[in-house]
């Protein structure tokens, strides 16, 4: 279960992440109050899948979906490069994110 809530975590991580380029430096005010509603919901979920994860390990794949998920996005959503090299970093990140969750025995 805890698993499942730091994967729900990453997504809603993905959210703000992407919610910040929306709320034009937070001088929009939905956008702004939807973003850190996302930060509240990631941040309390990150928190409980802790209890039970090593933080190394929760920390690392959470902030691993946000990254790989924001950079999807940016690239889907706002027409950022979508080289070679950039997508292999991708590659990499989850290749790491898996990594961490087959090291740990929990």
């Amino acid at each position: 279960m805890n698993w499942f809530l730091l994967i729900l975590a990453g997504l809603f991580e993905i959210m703000w992440a992407v919610g910040l380029k929306y709320t034009e430096g937070f001088s929009r005010l939905w956008p702004s109050v939807g973003t850190v509603l996302a930060m509240l919901v990631s941040f309390a979920l990150l928190g409980i899948a802790m209890k039970s994860l090593p933080v190394g390990t929760a920390y690392a794949v959470w902030v691993g979906i946000g990254m790989v998920g924001t950079a999807i996005l940016g690239i889907v959503l706002f027409a950022e490069p979508a080289n070679t090299l950039r997508l292999f970093s991708l590659l990499l990140i989850v290749a790491g994110v898996i990594g961490l969750k087959l090291a740990t025995p929990v």
